[in-house]
C-alpha cells in the first residue's frame, strides 16, 4: 500500500501552460455552447463585444496559440462571457493567469514580483487593449460606409441631376442639320410628365436619365437613333420636324428604333 501511495505521489503536475491550455478548451467550449443555445453568430459576437472574429474563435476552439499574454486571454474570455449573459468576472477568473506555486512563495519574493509587475499594469493592459479594439472595429465601419457609397449606380446619380435640371429649350433646326446630300436621322421628344429616358445614337449612348416635365430635346445620328423610355405616354417624339406623337401609352416601357434616310 505504501509502494501505490508513493506511486500515486510521484504522478507528474501540469505544468502552467498545460493547465491554461486545458481551462481555455474547457471555458471555450461552454462560451460555444451558449451562443448556438442563444442562436448568435460570430460576426453579431463581434459588433457586441467589439472583438475581432479570430480571436472570439480561437477562445472557443481553445487555440492558445493564437491568443495573445494571459492576461489579455482573461480579459477577452470576461467580454466574452458578459456578452452571453454571464457573469464575466467570475467566468474569467477560472483561466490561470499566475500560477499557484508563485502564490504560495514566501512573503519576501511575493513582494518582488509585484514590484516587478503591479496588479495597476495588468489594468492598463486591458484597457489599452480594449480601446484599441474599439478603434479598430469604428475604422472597419467607416470603411464599409465609404464602400457603400462608392458602389452607387452612376445611372442613380444622373438621374438625381437630370431631374433638377430646368426645362431644356431646344436647338435651332438649322445647327441640327447637315447638307441636303447627306443622310441623317433627327429625333426630338416633348415631355408631358417626368419620364425616364435613354437616346442611342450609331451605337453610343447620348443620354441617360429622367427629365422633368416640360422638357424638349433633340438629339441626331448619322445611320439609327434608338429612344427608349419606362413612361411611354408622357413622351412625345417627332421624327425629322414631323408632328409630335405620344411614344406609347401611360406608365408603359417603349422602345423605338429609327433609320436614317437620305435627304433630298
Amino acid at each position: 500500500m505504501k509502494w501505490l501511495k508513493r506511486k500515486q505521489d510521484d504522478q507528474p503536475q501540469l505544468s502552467l501552460e498545460q493547465q491554461r491550455a486545458e481551462k481555455l478548451a474547457e471555458l471555450g467550449a461552454q462560451l460555444w455552447t451558449s451562443r448556438q443555445e442563444k442562436g448568435l453568430s460570430l460576426e453579431e459576437m463581434v459588433a457586441m463585444t467589439k472583438i475581432p472574429k479570430r480571436l472570439l474563435q480561437a477562445i472557443e476552439e481553445g487555440n492558445i496559440n493564437d491568443l495573445p499574454e494571459p492576461i489579455y486571454i482573461q480579459g477577452l474570455i470576461r467580454q466574452f462571457a458578459d456578452a452571453l449573459g454571464f457573469n464575466g468576472v467570475e467566468f474569467s477568473s477560472q483561466f490561470p493567469v499566475v500560477s499557484v506555486q508563485k502564490k504560495l512563495q514566501p512573503v519576501g519574493e511575493t513582494k518582488s514580483i509585484r514590484l516587478l509587475r503591479p496588479f495597476h499594469l495588468y489594468l492598463l493592459y486591458i484597457f489599452v487593449i480594449i480601446c484599441s479594439i474599439s478603434s479598430l472595429s469604428q475604422l472597419l465601419n467607416n470603411a464599409a460606409l465609404k464602400a457603400d457609397n462608392e458602389s452607387t449606380p452612376s445611372i442613380e446619380q444622373e438621374t438625381v441631376v437630370d431631374s433638377q435640371q430646368k426645362p431644356i429649350k431646344s436647338e435651332p433646326v438649322s445647327d441640327l442639320t447637315k447638307d441636303k446630300n447627306n443622310q441623317f436621322v433627327q429625333v426630338g421628344v416633348t415631355l408631358k410628365a417626368s419620364s425616364w429616358i435613354r437616346v442611342v445614337a450609331d451605337g453610343k449612348t447620348q443620354f441617360e436619365g429622367t427629365l422633368p416635365e416640360g422638357t424638349h430635346r433633340v438629339w441626331k445620328a448619322q445611320e439609327q437613333l434608338t429612344v427608349k423610355t419606362t413612361n411611354a405616354g408622357g413622351v412625345l417624339m417627332s421624327v425629322n420636324q414631323q408632328a409630335a406623337k405620344e411614344m406609347g401609352e401611360l406608365g408603359k416601357e417603349e422602345e423605338i428604333k429609327i433609320a436614317a434616310k437620305p435627304q433630298l
